[in-house]
């Protein structure tokens, strides 16, 4: 199913305001990876990025090009392990996780 726009406009006016609300949406991502679901953890962080921090800021942060990163949380991208982890360390210490 696709998102709509106003669902996702939603969803990042909450991430925004609501700390909360970004720890459980980072910690969802975290919890399908660790459960072997890496297509849904892929789709969860690629939402969560585009709601708190957006893919350019991340990409100067990990050094890697914005594309690169949609690339690898894209539905046929796989990530290294490096990778991943740089992404959801950046993340965590943005928001001190």
């Amino acid at each position: 199913m696709r998102l709509t726009k106003d669902f996702k406009e939603t969803v990042r006016a909450r991430a925004r305001r609501d700390r909360q609300f970004r720890e459980a949406f980072l910690s969802e991502a975290t919890d399908y990876f660790l459960a072997g679901d890496v297509e849904t953890g892929k789709a969860v962080l690629c939402d969560y990025v585009h709601a708190t921090v957006g893919f350019d800021e991340l990409a100067r942060a990990t050094k890697k090009s914005p594309e690169s990163l949609m690339r690898m949380l894209g539905p046929m991208g796989n990530p290294q392990a490096t990778n991943l982890f740089a992404i959801l360390h950046y993340l965590q210490q943005k928001d001190k996780i």
